[in-house]
């Protein structure tokens, strides 16, 4: 086979039109040789080329007679020396980093581990056997694909609402969906999937992880999966478990695909993303990619002990950000998501972890000074879970400018709030009104705030509200897994039950959670099937079920349908009122120059809250009065015009509160009940008195019509 020099930018395998060029980076490596297979069951390599060019640390070769479809990885030579980092095997097939498309899963045998399993000097042995036979490859493809007219929706922040979901267990059970495309990139795209979330009124999806993960070996022998991905073994590549299509080539363009679909009903596409580890492990791990072409870059190991790795994931390496080329690699993907793939933000897992420079976490770390100087990657949505599991991980409001981050106080916050604790009134009001005290201080917007109440990990809502303690024996661990998630009640009887009175006051706790979320201040992220009332049976440990407990099951009860009316209803009206759209904090004067204040929030007897109010301990119900009228002011320079909104909350659990309801402005139309929690649905023109009588656990909404005015201000 004919083997030219090549070239050593971009890394990867590139195809050009004539022939493909490979590219790989390893600093300590000694030796590089690619290896070509014939087919996914292929038991060995057909073609073994040394390759001889180097350039700045990247090994790389041309070979003008292959194509598209061509089976590949790579065997690494260096030292074997783990007391000093390396773990270089050239006995292991290696799967490329940059490998846009995954030709063959990993096959689990003790081969696929550089040191010899079970030996006594354990990884410090060394395994001289042959993995090629389970080793996973990467394939060689053609980035051609027809988009059209595809234009990203570019939704602004103060609009968006985002919806959680796992590409499989959305359309797994789907009865609309055809039956080959169910559980595929295709059956997300699919007309009756678009048209159920356009019906539902969200603005994004954010696809739990679907760059190529790896399912552990040791779930993989107790018949279970790594199911919802936090495992990744490639950054470019899009999983290939999603596909209805076998060809890796065919599963890149499915996904293109979905995409182009998705973008063409105006909703946007954010990855779940996981640069923070790899699924290689700790110093026991199996030796894959990473570990075996350059384990000391990639890495981050321990100073006293190379031997070792930091681990501030969890889950026993972290990703070596210090390292240029590593970082590159990061930047590298998530260009290639938006520039290739279309898609149009991502949410970084553990964003703690990637800004650990040293041992602290430091937000002005390079890998946010380079996104931030990106003129592609800084266009996009931007989302941190802004914790890690090392010391000083928790930094929720510390994210600079560009960031959205995933809330937990907010989460934690309402949680308590509606489970009827004492003194959380006054961060409820902060909460609510998109937790300024966390954000405003850094010139952030309210945006910046991922408010959320449930989300993948943990109970859905409508266990939060039927359980007390976590049940999570299906994962074969004795429910010693997951957080004792026990911000929830269980409304007095744990679990599935008969009582109609029980029955009606999860119902209702349910509306409370739903209408809160959608209309606070801030970005809402609705975890799917929390408007379908979807049980998980009390797991809230569910990254290793890959089966009904995970999937959404559409089979609906008359509770459920009544669930999901509420919910599209409650997001109708976030949509139809600027008031939710306001891309500022409230600053108690209105923006229009009035003396009426932006918001007022009132107690029972509709007077403003004082000061006690604030602070007396067992304080559960309040009101908040937002000011309609001229909000705020378009890109055009034109008023966004809405409703004066009375938002009425009472989280007490035994007792009716009537609320007065304040005076409208002149000139302002009456109050109109909107959204009552304590009722499936709403009659047209309720007549209303000078008070309304709040239900215990339940949040009320009404509004006044503004005559709109849409003047220009400019």
């Amino acid at each position: 086979m004919r083997v030219w020099p090549g070239r050593p930018y971009p890394l990867g395998a590139t195809w050009d039109g004539s022939g493909t060029n490979f590219a790989i980076y390893s600093d300590h490596a000694t030796g590089v040789e690619l290896c070509l297979f014939d087919s996914p069951t292929s038991k060995k390599e057909t073609h073994r080329i040394k390759i001889r060019e180097q350039a700045d640390m990247v090994w790389h070769a041309y070979l003008p007679d292959v194509l598209p479809g061509q089976l590949y990885g790579y065997r690494v030579d260096g030292p074997y020396a783990p007391a000093e980092g390396h773990r270089f095997n050239k006995n292991k097939v290696l799967l490329d980093p940059y490998a846009k498309a995954i030709a063959r899963q990993t096959n689990w045998a003790d081969e696929m581990w550089g040191y010899r399993v079970g030996d006594p000097k354990a990884d410090v042995s060394f395994d001289r056997r042959n993995n090629a036979r389970f080793a996973p490859l990467a394939a060689v493809v053609d980035e051609a694909f027809t988009w059209g007219g595809d234009r990203r929706p570019n939704i602004a922040w103060c609009k968006t609402l985002i919806y959680e979901m796992h590409v499989k267990g959305f359309t797994k059970l789907h009865p609309e969906v055809p039956e080959n495309q169910r559980g595929t990139y295709a059956g997300l795209g699919s007309d009756a999937v678009i048209r159920y979330l356009k019906n539902l009124g969200i603005t994004a999806v954010e696809l739990l992880p679907v760059q190529e993960p790896l399912d552990d070996r040791h779930l993989v022998e107790r018949g279970l999966s790594n199911y919802w991905g936090y495992n990744t073994l490639s950054f470019f590549a899009p999983a290939a478990r999603y596909a209805s299509v076998s060809a890796a080539a065919d599963v890149v363009r499915e996904f293109k695909t979905m995409v182009r679909n998705l973008h063409s009903a105006g909703i946007e596409v954010i990855l779940d993303v996981v640069y923070n580890h790899t699924a290689e492990g700790n110093h026991l791990g199996p030796t894959l990619s990473f570990r075996g072409i350059d384990n000391a870059s990639y890495y981050r190991l321990s100073p006293e002990d190379p031997r070792y790795y930091m681990d501030y994931t969890g889950c026993g390496n972290t990703f070596n950000m210090r390292n240029p080329r590593v970082l590159q690699l990061i930047m590298d993907s998530l260009r290639y998501w938006i520039t290739h793939m279309h898609v149009d933000g991502f949410r970084f897992d553990l964003a703690s972890t990637l800004a650990r420079e040293l041992h602290e976490v430091d937000k002005l770390g390079a890998f946010f000074d380079i996104i931030h100087q990106d003129p592609i990657i800084s266009q996009v949505k931007l989302i941190a879970e802004p914790w890690d599991l090392g010391e000083g991980g928790y930094q929720v409001g510390n994210f600079p400018a560009l960031w959205s981050e995933w809330n937990g106080k907010y989460r934690d916050c309402i949680r308590r709030f509606w489970k009827g604790d004492g003194g959380v009134v006054s961060e409820f009001a902060t909460r609510f009104c998109g937790s300024s005290d966390l954000y405003e201080w850094s010139s952030r917007r309210p945006h910046a705030s991922i408010n959320f109440v449930t989300c993948h990990d943990g109970f859905t809502l409508h266990d939060l509200v039927s359980y007390d303690h976590k049940h999570n024996e299906a994962n074969g661990e004795d429910n010693r897994d997951g957080a004792d998630d026990n911000l929830s009640w269980n409304c007095g009887v744990e679990g599935p039950t008969d009582d109609p009175a029980i029955l009606e006051l999860r119902e209702k706790k349910k509306r409370s959670f739903l209408a809160t979320l959608l209309l606070s201040q801030g970005v809402a992220m609705l975890l799917a099937g929390d408007e379908l009332g979807k049980t998980q049976g009390g797991t809230n440990n569910a990254y290793c079920q890959d089966n009904e407990i995970s999937w959404l099951d559409w089979n609906l009860t008359p509770e459920q349908e009544s669930l999901l009316k509420f919910t599209r209803a409650v997001i109708a009206f976030f949509h139809e009122q600027p008031v939710f759209h306001r891309r500022r904090f409230f600053h108690g004067q209105s923006i229009r120059g009035g003396e009426a204040p932006e918001i007022a929030w009132l107690d029972p007897s509709g007077g403003e809250m004082s000061d006690d109010s604030w602070t007396t301990g067992y304080v559960r119900c309040l009101g908040a009065h937002l000011l309609g009228g001229k909000i705020d002011v378009d890109d055009h320079g034109e008023w966004l015009c809405g409703d004066n909104i009375l938002l009425l909350f009472n989280a007490d659990h035994v007792n009716i509160i009537p609320f007065v309801l304040p005076q409208t402005a002149e000139g302002d139309g009456p109050w109109e009940l909107v959204i009552d929690s304590a009722q499936e649905e709403i009659e047209d023109d309720v007549s209303l008195s000078d008070s309304y009588p709040l239900q215990p656990c339940s949040m009320v909404v009404l509004r006044s019509r503004v005559q709109n005015n849409n003047e220009s201000i400019l």
